[in-house]
């Protein structure tokens, strides 16, 4: 297995591997598929590999019952430690849950406060409109007589209730219909 991945890492067939190490294709297959070889072959491969001839030894049985021991051993430690861990996140995530539930309650002023600001800004960028295009209107005035009245008065109408909507005198779409909105989309209660 060794031999495949160290062929495949150099880019090299096993028609290539067998003419640069002098040994037979037949030779290749079998030790890639994992039978034993030869100390003569094992030399040629480490030859051509540039690696140590250790590298293609077999470890025997008791190695192999030594390294999986040492293996289980290390799980059972860190099953206990991942317990330990476990109990000692569980105490901090209760401190945490307290910190959270205070820092909540003063996020949701501070986004009640943002979406304040937020919506005068609008006010105040709806209402600089409403001023820059009725100065227009009014300097062009003769032309357009018979839209005028009734363009800014149906204007003025919607800017008093987004003044009145942003100052929260009235509000027609406020925190609590959109729970309900949402509520109603989810059909459940948040």
């Amino acid at each position: 297995m060794i031999v495949r991945k160290l062929r495949l890492k150099k880019g090299w067939s096993q028609e290539q591997l067998a003419q640069i190490s002098g040994l037979n294709v037949r030779t290749i297959q079998r030790i890639e598929r994992g039978h034993s070889a030869s100390l003569e072959s094992k030399k040629s491969l480490a030859a051509v590999f540039e690696v140590q001839l250790s590298t293609f030894e077999t470890p025997s049985p008791e190695v192999v019952d030594q390294v999986i021991n040492r293996y289980e051993n290390e799980a059972i430690e860190m099953t206990q430690l991942t317990k330990e861990l476990e109990n000692t996140a569980t105490l901090k995530n209760d401190d945490v849950n307290e910190q959270n539930q205070a820092s909540e309650d003063l996020k949701a002023d501070e986004r009640y406060s943002i979406n304040y600001a937020k919506g005068l800004r609008e006010f105040y960028q709806h209402l600089g409109i409403f001023l820059f295009v009725n100065s227009i209107i009014i300097f062009n005035y003769s032309q357009a007589e018979e839209y005028f009245p009734w363009g800014i008065s149906g204007w003025t109408l919607g800017l008093i209730i987004h003044g009145l909507n942003a100052y929260e005198v009235v509000n027609f779409f406020d925190a609590k219909w959109e729970r309900k909105i949402a509520e109603k989309k989810l059909g459940r209660k948040l």
